[in-house]
């Protein structure tokens, strides 16, 4: 497999792997200083829609942008990317200030959207869920620029920047609505919709602090990227038009990937609590919704962070090997692309399922319901891995058509089913919706992948099986020791959950690092380092 691709898909799995768990570290002080998983439904509700505008606001550009560059600097073209990040500076400017006022305005139509079936009487009015929606708007105003930037290191092969940026915009993120919310509630005695209004207005200060950043490292790099300049061919000169057509035909498929959850998501904050309604349960369904779209979603997501990084570092890769015609460098990319991605992601699935009960005590809470819909739902974590990924390769391969309507027909599919399977399963019903969603969405991408990049997936599927066994010879021994654990440990408390959780990782992490070690498949997937691994360990 390519040094670059090792070498850029580890800098931002670091980088994103970090950010994503300080976004769910964050968490735990968090539910405590709010009051538990009301005040965190209504977190979500301002936070949802910001996500979808942020994702069409900077229209997958770090994505269409990196993969723009990487084409023209394979052909030796660089002065076609610099024209590009000059101009699309201002682009994104103005996009960021019309997404703001959109969303700014809309926010009072959002929130009475988001409530149909929430009896205000008891929770929250459709005022103070546009305060909060307003409050996170502001970010919008400095994300799409920060993108850009981004996706222009990218384009490079430069993952440390968008990496170090990831990382600092979610600790500045989190360090201020951590306390803001605290000296609002605690010290200001302020009501909880100012708290959550402080908190989401977050997202601005952590764009802000990564803007910063990605500026000192442009400062830094300049020199080095303008010699690239002085090798330029000078062969092309691309207008501005034909620039921002061939950006446009990148970008749309991105940014539905890049809606992809958040519009799950958003489906269930405009179905769940009717549905809830009509199946005779309103009365616990904010609580519900809360446990749903924040505190398991939070613990879900974390092993679909490798996918977000090798979504990020595959697509200039693979356009470039597919530019190039190189097909046997594309499959071997794409050969360890999948086994690396369900090789890690699928034991962190399967552990989080397993562990449910002191995994949700740990961060939040002792919660029977909530540890319940977190094994429910951990298992899709492997669903969202495989889509981010696939929908990556599409738009590789120039098939990025097909990404729009896999998601389409994914929630549709999400759409259709959502309602009926909430009033049979209540809140799981919204879980299993998802997971078919997302399973369509995903088979209609290995079909393109294979039609059109004449993909052969045979080495892929019997490493799968091998992964699926070892994972099952991981899983089962973990059980016994987790209910052994069980007969004079509990789940209820939060220190004990820590050691059960401790006991029961260490556990299934060494049966699995052993299995992989020994049958030879993690020196196939990371490279001839283990070797020097397996003789300390004396593993043959």
């Amino acid at each position: 497999m390519s040094s670059k691709l090792i070498r850029g898909t580890f800098i931002l799995t670091l980088g994103t792997i970090l950010s994503k768990v300080l976004g769910l570290l964050y968490v735990i002080p968090f539910y405590r200083i709010i009051g538990g998983a009301k005040q965190a439904a209504l977190y979500q509700f301002g936070y949802v829609p910001y996500t979808i505008f942020i994702s069409i606001a900077t229209a997958g550009i770090p994505l269409a942008v990196s993969k723009y560059i990487a084409k023209y600097n394979t052909l030796e073209e660089y002065a076609v990317g610099r024209k590009l990040f000059r101009s699309g500076i201002y682009v994104m400017l103005a996009t960021g200030v019309v997404s703001f006022l959109a969303m700014y305005g809309l926010a009072p139509w959002l929130a009475e959207l988001v409530l149909k079936g929430v009896d205000t009487k008891h929770s929250y009015t459709a005022a103070d869920v546009a305060t909060v929606i307003r409050a996170v708007s502001f970010a919008l105003l400095i994300i799409p620029v920060m993108s850009l930037i981004r996706g222009f290191f990218q384009g490079h092969q430069s993952m440390g920047p968008s990496a170090v940026s990831t990382v600092l915009e979610q600790l500045a993120r989190i360090v201020f609505l951590l306390a803001g919310a605290f000296i609002v509630l605690y010290v200001l005695k302020g009501d909880i919709v100012t708290a959550i209004s402080v908190a989401t207005f977050a997202a601005f200060i952590g764009g802000l602090a990564s803007l910063l950043v990605l500026l000192w490292y442009w400062y830094k790099r300049k020199p080095g990227l303008d010699e690239l300049l002085e090798k330029d061919r000078g062969t092309m000169d691309v207008s501005l038009p034909d620039m921002y057509k061939e950006i446009v035909v990148y970008a749309f498929p991105f940014v539905m990937v890049g809606i992809a959850n958040p519009l799950f998501q958003f489906i269930d904050q405009i179905t769940f609590t009717r549905a809830m309604a009509e199946a005779g349960k309103a009365a616990g369904a904010l609580d519900a919704l809360g446990v749903l779209n924040m505190t398991t979603h939070k613990l879900v997501i974390i092993p679909v962070s490798l996918a977000t990084a090798f979504a990020l570092t595959i697509v200039p890769l693979v356009t470039e090997s597919y530019v190039k015609n190189d097909k046997k460098l594309m499959f071997r990319q794409l050969d360890q692309t999948f086994q690396v991605l369900l090789f890690i992601t699928m034991p962190a699935a399967i552990g989080l399922a397993l562990l449910a009960d002191p995994m949700y005590t740990m961060f939040y809470e002792f919660d029977e319901f909530g540890a319940q819909v977190l094994r429910t739902y951990a298992p899709v974590a492997i669903l969202f891995a495989l889509y981010s990924v696939t929908a990556a390769v599409l738009q590789g391969i120039n098939e990025q058509r097909f990404t729009v309507l896999s998601l389409l027909t994914g929630l549709l599919v999400k759409l259709t089913f959502n309602i009926p399977l909430i009033k049979l399963f209540a809140t799981e019903g919204a879980v299993y919706a998802t997971a078919l969603g997302y399973g369509v969405a995903i088979v209609i991408n290995l079909i393109v992948i294979k039609q059109f990049a004449y993909y052969p997936f045979k080495l892929v599927y019997r490493r799968t099986l091998l992964i699926v066994i070892f994972n099952v010879m991981m899983a089962i021994p973990v059980y016994v020791i987790y209910k052994g654990l069980l007969l004079f440990m509990t789940p209820e408390s939060t220190f004990q959950s820590i050691i059960i959780i401790m006991i029961c990782a260490g556990a299934g992490g060494i049966i699995y690092a052993f299995l992989g070690l020994k049958s030879g498949l993690a020196d196939r997937l990371f490279g001839s380092k283990l070797q020097r691994v397996k003789q300390k360990l004396r593993i043959s």
